[in-house]
């Protein structure tokens, strides 16, 4: 009983740190998604900001000012894939750890099946002991009586015969008394 007790605090201990180190990974993901999203944001500030320049003459966008404002929506574009490749590995955790609590919670299933089987048998072993204990006790109680009807059978036939020997010998003497 106390080793069970024992391994059952061990598993909740293991589970307890398993969910701990999933969850500090949970969270490290969700914080770089976070940054990423930050860094974006800031992008897109660069980019109103470089649609805005007009470098050429009369205010007019030149080459350059239409490259600069193509590259930084590129470095969006860039940061848009590693932000959608960080929330499918999110998800990729967040599946796992759904995965991981309900194949906890089938072996937990599982186990508790188990006990309840586990218990019914012990139950019914005792069930089957008890009934054999007043099987036993029922028999003792009639070898007891047989004994003891036997006892007083022998006793009142060993009375029977003392009396019988006794009247055998009291008529022999009577009859030596009247011979003489």
């Amino acid at each position: 009983m106390v080793k069970n007790l024992i391994l059952m605090i061990l598993l909740v201990l293991t589970c307890a740190a398993q969910a701990q180190t999933d969850s500090s990974s949970f969270q490290t993901q969700r914080l770089k998604i976070n940054a990423l999203l930050k860094e974006r944001s800031a992008r897109f500030g660069q980019y109103e900001q470089s649609l805005n320049e007009r470098t050429g003459i009369f205010g007019f966008q030149t080459k350059r000012d239409i490259k600069n404002s193509n590259e930084i929506l590129r470095q969006i574009a860039l940061n848009d894939n590693n932000i959608f490749k960080e929330i499918k590995v999110l998800l990729d955790y967040k599946d796992l750890q759904v995965q991981q609590v309900q194949s906890m919670a089938k072996s937990n299933n599982e186990r508790i099946q188990a006990y309840m089987l586990a218990i019914k048998k012990l139950q019914d072993q005792n069930e089957l002991l008890r009934k054999q204990i007043r099987e036993q006790e029922t028999v003792s109680d009639n070898s007891s009586f047989y004994v003891m009807l036997l006892i007083l059978l022998l006793l009142a036939a060993a009375g029977y015969v003392i009396y019988t020997k006794t009247n055998i010998f009291k008529t022999a003497k009577q009859q030596e008394n009247l011979q003489h």
